[in-house]
This record gives C-alpha cells, structure tokens and sequence, in this order.
C-alpha cells in the first residue's frame, strides 16, 4: 500500500478543504497516513483527526522550533498523552540550528524528554533534525548508549557523517519531496546508501511538495512521486519500493496493524 508517514493535516493550510485533501489521499491510493504532532497546544485536533478517520494514526510531541513554550516538558506527560487510542510515535522533536527559534541548549533538554518517553512508552522517536549535525549525533549516541529506543531521522536531509552514525544505531529514514528537487544532488546520493529496510515515504505536507508539484501545498495524495523518486534512486521496481517501503513502516510503527494482523 501507498503510505504517508508523516502529515501535518491539522495545519491551517488545510483548513478550507481538509476532507477533500483526505478524499484526494485515498483516490490517489494512500491507504495509511499518520498525522504528526508539533506541539501540545494542537494535540487534541492532531488526536481527533486520527480518531475521526481509521486510516489516520497520530503522534505526539513538541517541534524544536516550539521548545521554549514547553521547557518544562515533562516525560509523564508526554507518555500519558502516547497512551491515548492510536497515537503510535513520539515527537516531531529534535533539534534545528537553522532557524534557532527556540534556544539550543531548550530544544536538546526538551529533547531528550522525548526519548526518555520514547524508551517508556516502546513507541518510534520522530526526529527532525536541521544543521545541528554534530551535536544530534552526540545526543544519539549518548542516550542510546544509555538505554535504546527505536527512532526516524524524518525527511533526512542533513550530511553523510551523521547518516552513517545514525544507521549505526539503528535508525529509520523517511525520505520526502526534496529527493525530487533538481539541486538535492547529496540528498538523493545519501538515500542511495541508507539501509534498504529501513527506509519509508512522506510528504510533510503541506511543505516540501515534490517536483512536479513543487512550489504549491503539498497534499498527501502526493507521496507516489516520492516513492517514484526513491525507486529510481536505489535501482528498484515500483512494486518493490512500495513493498520494502510498507515492510520498513510497519517495521517502525509497530502499533499500527499490519496488513497481514
């Protein structure tokens, strides 16, 4: 089945249409969406699309850019919310030196909460991670060495050496539209050597709309081109992506039913 792994359906892009963005999703074959959280404040219309809509399941957590309105974050609450019906990961979180719209020293505290949650709960981290190379591989290897949880480097565009310590330790990619952008020369060069079983789609709608789409709001009806795109990439068949792509997901997302449960 077609999946997208990570949509911000709650976005205010969506506001106008959002069944019909729904509706286009599963015409164009999207048989399993799971709606991401980027912070608590929007949680319950994250949570209530997820139990409105039986192919939509949910995470929970705070996005780096918001971390400074949840420096006091605590691990109990984010698992007390994971507890809810179909919510299956922890985050968006992480880090993002890019914008640092939050302080750096907060997101790597809010952070690491999140994988505390993560080990408690059993559930996959969802990380973002942006021009913070370095010090994402160091709090990576520094909590997993601590005690392990299972994680998703979410639309991974950052460099080689932290793709590699990544994969080291275990980690999921999902790959989204920026593949198919002409310029993401490196982007498509790291994705040619990541894990093939570990490896899954998304959008990020509405952001990051792939070629030839590109410039509009993204929609997950959309993630077919970018499993296109990673099919070309590593030398696979369209049946074969979509196979080695489901397999991964399920893999990862552990409490969402798979097709054969």
């Amino acid at each position: 089945m077609l999946i997208d792994s990570h949509v911000n359906l709650h976005a205010p892009q969506f506001d106008e249409d959002r069944d019909a963005v729904i509706a286009r999703a599963r015409e164009a074959g999207v048989g399993l969406m799971v709606e991401i959280s980027d912070k608590l404040s929007t949680f319950e219309a994250t949570h209530g699309l997820a139990m409105a809509h039986d192919d939509i399941w949910c995470t929970v957590g705070v996005h780096p850019h918001e971390a400074k309105d949840y420096a006091d974050l605590t691990v109990g609450r984010l698992a007390a919310l994971a507890g809810r019906d179909r919510v299956v990961g922890i985050g968006e979180c992480g880090l993002d030196f890019h914008y640092d719209l939050s302080p750096r020293e907060v997101q790597a505290a809010v952070f690491r909460q999140h994988i505390q949650a993560a080990r408690l709960t059993g559930l996959p981290l969802v990380v973002h991670t942006r021009e913070a190379d370095d010090v994402m591989a160091a709090i990576l290897e520094e909590e997993q060495a601590r005690a392990p949880f299972r994680f998703l480097m979410h639309c991974y565009t950052s460099g080689p050496e932290l793709a590699e310590k990544a994969t080291k330790l275990g980690a999921w990619f999902s790959v989204s539209g920026i593949a198919t952008f002409k310029a993401a020369t490196e982007v498509r060069d790291i994705i040619a050597g990541l894990p093939g079983d570990r490896i899954i789609v998304e959008t990020d709608c509405p952001y990051l709309a792939p070629v030839p789409y590109r410039g509009r709001r993204n929609e997950p009806a959309y993630v077919g081109h970018v499993l296109d795109k990673l099919a070309e990439i590593r030398g696979w068949s369209r049946d074969e992506a979509e196979a080695r792509t489901t397999d991964a997901f399920f893999a990862l997302f552990d409490r969402i039913p798979g097709p054969s449960k």
